[in-house]
């Protein structure tokens, strides 16, 4: 299998010396990327499902709480804003330890045996989007009910009722903040690295397994999934810039 000629190339690159080195693994990253190899597509795959579901489940709780928030009055409203704002910023590994407290055998889900499991990985990175997809919903609901809020209490749309209408309208800026949220998920190390274990052909992401390989003088896999990961980056910014586009068009 390439990655295990990857490996070996790897190793013998750390032990080596010259501008030799940093062009073969380059080019055994590359073989590993065009030759689809099975281990390496394992790793991508489980990171993009990871990511995905964690995403999916930040947009279904996410987006309605975000317009709430927006079209509700209540007291200490500013406070919860400020701090939803504040989760925004999170440090990884503060989220990595809480979800494995709760998770752990000591902790309050503990029965529920999911540490150093995808489900655990999952749990993680919809904490970090969570935050993030009510905000951005937050602020865009808010905009929007400040724009057509005549119009939609003539139509006798006002507070649970204005939601679907307010996040269709904005549907487009809203996958905007999506893909944001899926580009801070994805990029992440921490978190998944306390609650998943890095275990080999189990929990083993594109982040962390850069992590370990490259801590372990495998140049090649590293590099082969930092292209991935670059790549993947463009792509989100890329359909973040279309989505914009598209929204401002459709606004016209």
């Amino acid at each position: 299998m390439l990655w295990q000629c990857a490996r070996a190339g790897g190793r013998r690159a750390h032990t080596a010396h010259g501008s030799g080195e940093q062009v073969d693994s380059l080019a055994l990253a590359l073989g590993l990327i065009v030759s689809l190899d099975p281990g390496f597509l394992a790793v991508v795959g489980l990171s993009l499902r990871v990511t995905a579901t964690a995403v999916l489940i930040a947009a279904l709780i996410g987006l309605p709480l975000g317009a709430l928030l927006a079209l509700k009055r209540f007291p200490g409203r500013s406070m919860v804003i400020v701090v939803v704002n504040a989760m925004m910023g999170l440090p990884p590994v503060v989220v990595g330890l809480l979800v494995f407290l709760a998770l752990s055998r000591a902790g309050p889900l503990g029965a529920l045996g999911l540490l150093f499991t995808p489900t655990a990985m999952i749990a993680a990175q919809t904490v970090l989007a969570l935050p993030i997809v009510i905000a951005i919903t937050r602020q865009i609901v808010e905009d929007l009910w400040g724009e057509y809020r005549e119009h939609l209490l003539s139509l006798g749309l006002k507070g649970v009722r204005a939601v679907p209408t307010l996040l269709w309208d904005g549907r487009f800026s809203l996958t905007t903040g999506l893909l944001a949220a899926f580009g801070r998920a994805s990029a992440e190390v921490g978190a998944v690295l306390i609650v998943g274990g890095n275990i080999a052909g189990s929990t083993r992401t594109m982040t962390t397994t850069i992590a370990l390989e490259t801590s372990k003088g495998d140049l090649p896999l590293a590099l082969g999934l930092g292209l991935v990961l670059i790549g993947l980056t463009l792509l989100i910014n890329a359909a973040a810039y279309g989505a914009s586009r598209v929204g401002a068009r459709h606004a016209v």
